[in-house]
């Protein structure tokens, strides 16, 4: 499924990923391949993206924690994510 995280700057991440992980108002929940469609805010914490590759860009690498070459997090304080179709948006402050 492809996942892109996008800020008010600019778009932090692209590309295909496995699963994400996220820190929604009512407790952290997981997105996988096929999930149906939803529409959720997010609440201050870490975003944590499983991937078989990882493409950042020069500019939002700095922003990303490596927990091992599967796993990434990057932190938000706030956000909305949208899932569709395979393709996750997550709209991040």
């Amino acid at each position: 499924m492809l996942l892109e995280i996008v800020s008010p700057e600019a778009k932090l991440f692209s590309g295909e990923i496995t699963s994400v992980s996220l820190p929604g108002v009512d407790g952290h929940f997981q997105i996988l391949n096929n999930h149906a469609p939803i529409v959720s805010l997010l609440q201050k914490g870490n975003v944590k993206i499983t991937a078989n590759h990882f493409n950042f860009s020069k500019e939002s690498e700095g922003l990303f924690t490596k927990v091992n070459d599967q796993n990434y997090t990057i932190a938000i304080e706030s956000g909305t994510v949208e899932m569709k179709d395979n393709k996750v948006i997550v709209l991040a402050d």
